[in-house]
C-alpha cells in the first residue's frame, strides 16, 4: 500500500503522497499560497520566496514549493509575518520596474501586476541605479530584460519539458538577464513555452506585440489541429476594427501549468478560410459527387465530417480513399489479433511518468513534438532510460536519449523482432510463441539491421530495474511492407511484458477516421472528388478549391487524440460558405447542425452516445484532462499469428526520408504567416559526396514516381547517406514508406 503522510494546513487535515510538496498538496486541496516562480510541470525554481509558510516548531519560514511535509506537521499559510514578508518581496520586485502597463502586452493578466495590487504596494519604496538593457528580437520571440523578474520559469520549462535547453540566466546582480545558451542568438524549436510561462511582459510573441490588450480578447477553447496529440488550447479573437464585424485570431494560449504547445500550435493559427456561398460551385459539387467513383480525403477533418463521408459512401455506392487512416486501421487490426483489444494501452501521461521508454519508427521531435515533451519530462524528472531506434540520428533528442539504436532503412520488422525476443526472455509465453522466438535467426537479423546483440543486452541490462515502461511505435511503420507483422510483434511486447504501447498516428484525426470509415485501397479510378485532398473536383478549406469549406479553426466537432480520447473543438472564427453537412442534406443524410452527429459516432469503435454540448473541455486544477471522454475499450478476437521473417530489404545508394522540419506539419501550417517554411533537402557531407551535390545546389529529386525540386543544404549534425526531404509543401501519400530510394540530379540554371 502506498505510504501516505498525514498533516495539517491551516488547521485542516490533509494527506500527501510520496513526492508531493506542501505547495502541491495545498493547491490540490484548494488552499491558496501565492507564488511568482512556481510552475507545476517543472521542478521548483525556488527563486521568488513568495510561497513561504510557517511550520509549527520550525524556526523561520519554510519554502512550500520544494519542501515535502512530514507526519503530524502543522502548516500555516497566512499570518501577519508572512504577509509582511511577501509584501517586502513585492516591493523589491517593483524596484525600477517600468510602469508603462498601458502598453505592456501582459497588462491585465500579469502576475506582478496582480500581486502588486494584492499586497497593496502603492509606491516604490526602494530604488536602484537603472541599467541600459537592450531589447532582443529572437524571431518569433521578443525579450525585454527591463521587464524580466528573473523567476527562471522559462529556463526550467525549456530544459525540463521541451528539451531544447536553449536559454540560461546570465547572473550579474541588477544586470542579470535571460540569454541564449551557448549561442549568440536564440537557437531553439520556437515552441513559445517561454512566452506562455513568463509571468510578466518580458518574453512576448513578436506577432502579438502591441496589437491588442488582454481584456479586449475573447477566448475560445479548442483543440490544436496540427498533429495527433490533440493539445488543448485557446484561440484569442477580436474584431479587426471598430467598424468591422469580422474577427481575427490574435494569438493562441495554453494552460501552461500542465500542458504544452509546440510552435505550430502556438504560432500557426491563421489557416482559416474566407469564402461566401457560391451556389454554382455548390451545385457543381453535388453533380461531381453523383458522378464520382470515389472520394479521396485527408485525416485533417472532424469525426463528424468522417461520419458524413462514410454515409455518403453508403448512400452513393462509391469508394472512400484515405491511405493514412487505412494503413493505421490495418496496423491496429493486426495488433488487435494478438492483444485482444482494439486500442493501444499507453497515453502521453504514461510516457511522462515512465522510467523507461523505447521508441521506434519516428523522428518524433518533428512528427509529434508533444510526445517528445513527454519523453523529456520522463527523462528529466524520473531519470527515465530513453532508447531511440531509428536510421537517422536526431539532434533535437540528444538532450534526452540514453541509448541510440541505429538500424538500417527498411529493417524495422527485424528490429522489433529482436526487441521482442530480448524483452520477453523471461515472459510466460505459450510453447508456440516461445518456439517462434527461439527459431529467429538472431545473427542474420542483427547483421542486416545493424543492431548488435551487445547493444540489445546493454538495453535489457539498463532497463532491469525500471517499472513504468512504454513502447512507442511511430508513423514510419504504418506504410512498411511488413507493418502487420510489426504490429503483432509490438502487441506481443505489450501483452507479455510490463510495457504499455503507444501508437502515434500521423494527422490530427487519423485515429478517429480509422474507427469511423470503411476505407478502400487507393486505386486509379475516374471521377474522384477530393475532400481536403487532391481530386478531379476539389472540396477543400485550402486555397484554389472548386468549392471552399471551413477550416478546422472554423468548425465545431471532435477529434480522437493519441490518448484514445474524444475531444471537442470549437469555432474561433465564422465561415460564410458551405459546409459538408449542406451537401449531406442534399442527399438526405444531413442534420440541422453537424454536431448533432457527435452522439451518432459508432459505438463499435469505442465512441459513446454523448451530445456535443455535454462534452467537457478543460483541465482540472490538478492537471487532469477532463476534455471529452476516453474511447470505450473494445474486445477483439485473438486470431493473429506471427509471420516468419523473410529476407530484410536493402536500401542502397542515396536515400531520402520524407520528414518535415520543425514547425511544419502539412498544407495548413504551410499557409500560415508566422511559421518558417524550410523546403531545403538537408543532408550530411557523406550524402553530398554520394549524390555528387554541394551545399546550395538546386537539385531535382526523383522517388516513388514523383519529382520535386529542392535546394540542397549540408548540415553538420546529420550523418550517413540519408537526406531529409520536407513533405508539407507537396501531396505525399501516407500509404508510401517514408524512406525512398532516390535519383538526384543538379539542376542546370544556366
Amino acid at each position: 500500500m502506498e505510504n501516505l503522510i498525514n498533516f495539517k494546513i491551516d488547521g485542516r487535515d490533509v494527506t500527501a503522497k510520496k513526492g508531493e510538496t506542501i505547495l502541491s498538496v495545498a493547491r490540490r486541496e484548494g488552499i491558496y499560497i501565492p507564488t511568482m516562480c512556481y510552475i507545476s510541470k517543472t521542478t521548483p525554481c525556488a527563486s521568488c520566496r513568495m510561497c513561504v509558510v510557517e511550520a509549527k516548531g520550525v524556526e523561520g519560514f519554510v519554502l512550500s514549493c520544494n519542501t515535502p511535509p512530514t507526519n503530524g506537521i502543522e502548516i500555516t499559510t497566512n499570518t501577519d509575518a508572512l504577509h509582511q514578508e511577501r509584501t517586502n518581496i513585492m516591493k523589491l520586485y517593483d524596484v525600477n520596474h517600468p510602469l508603462e502597463c498601458g502598453v505592456c502586452d501582459k497588462s491585465g493578466e500579469c502576475d506582478l501586476q496582480n500581486k502588486t495590487l494584492e499586497f497593496g504596494v502603492a509606491k516604490q519604496s526602494f530604488s536602484a541605479k537603472d541599467q541600459y538593457r537592450k531589447q532582443e528580437d529572437w524571431g518569433l520571440i521578443n525579450y525585454d530584460p527591463s521587464l524580466c523578474i528573473l523567476c527562471e520559469k522559462c529556463v526550467h520549462v525549456c530544459n525540463e519539458v521541451i528539451g531544447d535547453d536553449a536559454i540560461d540566466i546570465q547572473f550579474g546582480g541588477y544586470k542579470s538577464k535571460v540569454i541564449p545558451k551557448n549561442a549568440d542568438t536564440l537557437d531553439c524549436t520556437f515552441c513559445g513555452e517561454c512566452i506562455a510561462v513568463c509571468p510578466v511582459g518580458a518574453l512576448v510573441s513578436s506577432g502579438f506585440k502591441y496589437s491588442a490588450n488582454a481584456w479586449e480578447l475573447s477566448r475560445i477553447p479548442a483543440t490544436c489541429a496540427h498533429c495527433s496529440a490533440g493539445c488543448p488550447l485557446e484561440y484569442e479573437t477580436r474584431h479587426m476594427s471598430i467598424s468591422s464585424k469580422e474577427s481575427s485570431i490574435y494569438r493562441v494560449k495554453n494552460n501552461f501549468e500542465f500542458s504544452s504547445l509546440c510552435g505550430a500550435g502556438r504560432f500557426g493559427f491563421d489557416f482559416d478560410n474566407k469564402a461566401s456561398k457560391e451556389e454554382a460551385a455548390f451545385h457543381k459539387a453535388l453533380e461531381a459527387l453523383k458522378d464520382a467513383e470515389a472520394i479521396r480525403f485527408s485525416s485533417m477533418i472532424t469525426n463528424e465530417e468522417a461520419l458524413i463521408l462514410q454515409r455518403l459512401k453508403e448512400k452513393l455506392g462509391i469508394k472512400l480513399f484515405n491511405e493514412d487512416a487505412r494503413k493505421f486501421a490495418e496496423f491496429m487490426k493486426a495488433y488487435a489479433g494478438i492483444s485482444g483489444k482494439k486500442h493501444h494501452s499507453a497515453t502521453l501521461e504514461a510516457v511522462r511518468k515512465a522510467d523507461a521508454v523505447i521508441i521506434i519508427g519516428s523522428m518524433i521531435a518533428t512528427d509529434n513534438p508533444v510526445v517528445r515533451y513527454a519523453m523529456t519530462t520522463a527523462a528529466k524528472h524520473n531519470g527515465a532510460k530513453i532508447v531511440y531506434a531509428h536510421p537517422v540520428e536526431d539532434a533535437l533528442m540528444q538532450n534526452t536519449i540514453t541509448q541510440f539504436l541505429k538500424y538500417e532503412v527498411g529493417t524495422e520488422e527485424g528490429v522489433i523482432a529482436l526487441l521482442a525476443k530480448y524483452l520477453l526472455q523471461g515472459a510466460d509465453l505459450s510453447d508456440e510463441d516461445r518456439k517462434y522466438f527461439d527459431a529467429l535467426d538472431d545473427g542474420y537479423l542483427s547483421a542486416e539491421s545493424n543492431i548488435g546483440e551487445d547493444e540489445l543486452e546493454f538495453m535489457v541490462k539498463s532497463l532491469a530495474r525500471t517499472k513504468n515502461r512504454v513502447l512507442i511505435v511511430g508513423n514510419d511503420i504504418m506504410a512498411h511492407k511488413e507493418a502487420k507483422n510489426i504490429a503483432r510483434l509490438a502487441a506481443m511486447i505489450e501483452k507479455y511484458s510490463d510495457f504499455s504501447l503507444l501508437v502515434v498516428p500521423r494527422d490530427v484525426n487519423t485515429l478517429g477516421v480509422s474507427l469511423i470509415c470503411d476505407l478502400d485501397a487507393e486505386e486509379n479510378v475516374k471521377g474522384v472528388v477530393g475532400y481536403n485532398s487532391a481530386g478531379d473536383f476539389v472540396i477543400s478549406s485550402l486555397p484554389d478549391a472548386d468549392l471552399p469549406i471551413a477550416a478546422l479553426n472554423q468548425q465545431e466537432g471532435t477529434f480522437v487524440t493519441v490518448d484514445n480520447r474524444v475531444v471537442p473543438t470549437n469555432a474561433a472564427l465564422a465561415f460564410e460558405g458551405y459546409e459538408l453537412n449542406d451537401i449531406a442534406k442534399e442527399f438526405g443524410i444531413g442534420k440541422a447542425n453537424t454536431i448533432e452527429l457527435t452522439r451518432e459516432l459508432p459505438v463499435n469503435g469505442g465512441f459513446k452516445a454523448v451530445d456535443f454540448d455535454s462534452l467537457e473541455n478543460f483541465l482540472s486544477s490538478s492537471g487532469d484532462d477532463i476534455r471529452g471522454y476516453l474511447l470505450d475499450e473494445i474486445e477483439a478476437d485473438i486470431n493473429g499469428e506471427l509471420n516468419e521473417i523473410e529476407d530484410l530489404p536493402e536500401f542502397n545508394g542515396t536515400i531520402i526520408y520524407n520528414v518535415n522540419p520543425v514547425l511544419q506539419f502539412n498544407a495548413y501550417t504551410n499557409i500560415t504567416s508566422q511559421l518558417e517554411r524550410d523546403t531545403t533537402l538537408r543532408g550530411s557531407a557523406q550524402f553530398a559526396a554520394a549524390a555528387r551535390v554541394s551545399d546550395g545546389d538546386e537539385v531535382e529529386i526523383s522517388f516513388g514516381g514523383k519529382t520535386v525540386t529542392r535546394t540542397f543544404k549540408q548540415e553538420e549534425s546529420l550523418k550517413g547517406t540519408i537526406a531529409l526531404n520536407p513533405m508539407f509543401d507537396f501531396d505525399e501519400s501516407a500509404g508510401t514508406y517514408r524512406f525512398q530510394k532516390s535519383k538526384i540530379m543538379r539542376v542546370n540554371n544556366e
